[in-house]
């Protein structure tokens, strides 16, 4: 059973969804914007996340909201903060691409306790409440079970903001083919994290990232039984702020974060972030 909290978690993402898609087919028609380089937002962002403020506000008012397009706003309940992203994959949703989801996490002191996950094209609800693993439509899912890379299919992203840096990440990746069987950029760092909380991905690593891409998919991962860990093997920054922009993130099963882990450090990606 479904904590409450949870509860309008999934109200307030089927509600995010729905406005993602009743606007699928006017995308010509949408005003976007260019909040960065090669970073884009539209209305529909803005309005997905009207909406799924306004569901977990009726509920918790006093609870704190960071989102991506709404930015911070403090609650009377400074401990607890809904950590949000109303549509992640944004420049795929934007180019008909069907791959994006809606994202809510409700965090405790920068540490995430309950997560969704919410793709409304594929009606898939990932669901996860801290100590009490990860659900995807209502079956319990478990991270891949490999002993190593090999063989693995591994998702990553090269985010606008980290081009800079893309040369030492082509590096790594290019030791990882020795041993991966193939890599997946999907451009949903939300989702990648739930594929790999459900099997469908070995492991998964990105760096240039927000609180609001990952908040979920961290707890997603943890609860399905796997490690999450930044690219020196630390664990993950406060997840109720806006922070670095070039947070990093490695999620796999432990034997594999293990081994992605040290490869990140051994061809020098690791260091690009000194």
């Amino acid at each position: 059973m479904l904590k409450p909290a949870v509860n309008v978690m999934v109200k307030a993402a089927r509600l995010g969804g729905n406005v993602l898609l009743r606007s699928i087919n006017r995308l010509d028609a949408l005003n976007v914007v260019q909040k960065q380089r090669m970073d884009y937002a539209s209305e529909v962002d803005a309005d997905a996340e009207k909406a799924i403020v306004k569901e977990l506000r009726r509920a918790y008012p006093e609870y704190g909201v960071l989102g991506e397009e709404g930015g911070h706003q403090p609650g009377r309940q400074s401990r607890f903060q809904w950590v949000i992203d109303p549509l992640d994959g944004t420049s795929n949703y934007l180019r008909g691409f069907p791959h994006y989801c809606v994202s809510i996490a409700l965090v405790d002191n920068g540490e995430p306790i309950d997560a969704v996950i919410f793709d409304p094209l594929r009606n898939e609800l990932f669901t996860a409440s801290r100590g009490s693993g990860a659900v995807l439509n209502d079956k319990r899912i478990r991270v891949a079970d490999r002993k190593d890379l090999a063989g693995t299919v591994v998702g990553t992203g090269f985010p606008p903001r980290e081009r800079a840096r893309a040369s030492a990440q082509l590096k790594c990746m290019d030791s990882l083919l020795v041993q991966a069987e193939d890599v997946r950029r999907t451009g949903s760092a939300a989702l990648d994290l739930a594929y790999v909380a459900c099997g469908r991905l070995d492991a998964y690593f990105e760096a240039g990232l927000k609180a609001w891409d990952i908040a979920a998919g961290v707890l997603l991962v943890r609860e399905a039984g796997g490690r999450v860990c930044d690219f020196r093997g630390a664990g993950t920054p406060r997840l109720d702020e806006r922070g670095p922009e070039a947070r990093q993130i490695i999620a796999a099963n432990v034997k594999v974060a293990d081994e992605l882990q040290k490869l990140v450090v051994n061809t020098g990606y690791a260091a690009a972030f000194n």
